[in-house]
């Protein structure tokens, strides 16, 4: 059964290759976001995995927004753009992944090497230009996938593209859980586990629910990007029922 499931996956992926290539070029960027976002809830569902929106910000719809959010797995990406569509910044090492990596660039995902701080520039400057053209931009400021019952520092760098496009962070928490509630190991996508071994365990799952959990957004105003990363960093550790300890990475 695992097979045909992922025979049914590459399939999909492969009429992904086909959208980006045939119907990216010629579409507008509402008809792309619209594509990423169908593409993004079949994969899901072929991979069992259900999504759960939780809204806990306390309205209804929120304002144009830079989104954050704590890093459990490679399927982060697609459960957040089945809720929207979002320009994603991303560690490139993705960019290197046989087809997954060309189909995160060709859904707009932006590439960021590490410890380079002209390409952190780069990327910072992109950012605020796009977040200014309101177009959604979403990072994750840990920076690397952690195990699920723990929350790693949070990077604040980025955080200052908030500040300076004047626009609100809007945080998110993701957990994966089984039907009884209690997070799903499967998910967990660390340490030297290859994306073709984290695939393989997770078609192997009956069921896997993702709860996406949308938490109040933060306002920029008068505030510093280690400030905010602190913020963000205290309001998804209180949805995940986490602690507060090292919550802002050094670098």
């Amino acid at each position: 059964m695992p097979n045909f499931r992922l025979i049914r996956v590459l399939l999909h992926v492969f009429q992904g290759v086909l959208t980006c290539a045939l119907v990216f070029p010629f579409s507008s960027d509402a008809r792309r976001a619209s594509l990423v976002r169908a593409w993004s809830t079949k994969l899901l569902g072929l991979c069992r995995v259900e999504v759960r929106f939780i809204n806990r910000s306390g309205v209804e719809s929120t304002e144009h927004a830079l989104i954050v959010a704590n890093h459990v797995s490679w399927m982060d990406i697609f459960v957040i753009n089945s809720w929207q569509a979002c320009h994603f910044v991303a560690k490139s090492d993705i960019r290197a992944w046989p087809i997954a990596g060309w189909l995160s660039a060709q859904a707009g995902t932006i590439f960021l090497a590490r410890g380079k701080q002209r390409d952190v520039r780069r990327i910072y400057e992109g950012l605020v230009h796009q977040l200014r053209e309101n177009k959604r931009i979403a990072f994750f400021p840990e920076g690397t996938t952690g195990a699920q019952g723990s929350l790693l520092p949070f990077h604040a760098n980025l955080f200052e593209a908030a500040i300076e496009a004047k626009v609100p962070v809007l945080p998110f928490a993701l957990r994966y859980v089984d039907r009884q509630g209690r997070l799903h190991s499967a998910a967990d996508f660390i340490g030297e586990m290859s994306f073709a071994e984290s695939m393989r365990l997770i078609l192997k799952q009956d069921h896997i629910i993702a709860e996406l959990i949308q938490l109040p957004q933060i306002s920029v105003v008068g505030m510093h990007r280690r400030e905010l990363a602190q913020a963000a960093h205290a309001i998804v550790a209180q949805a995940l029922g986490q602690s507060e300890e090292a919550s802002i990475s050094p670098c």
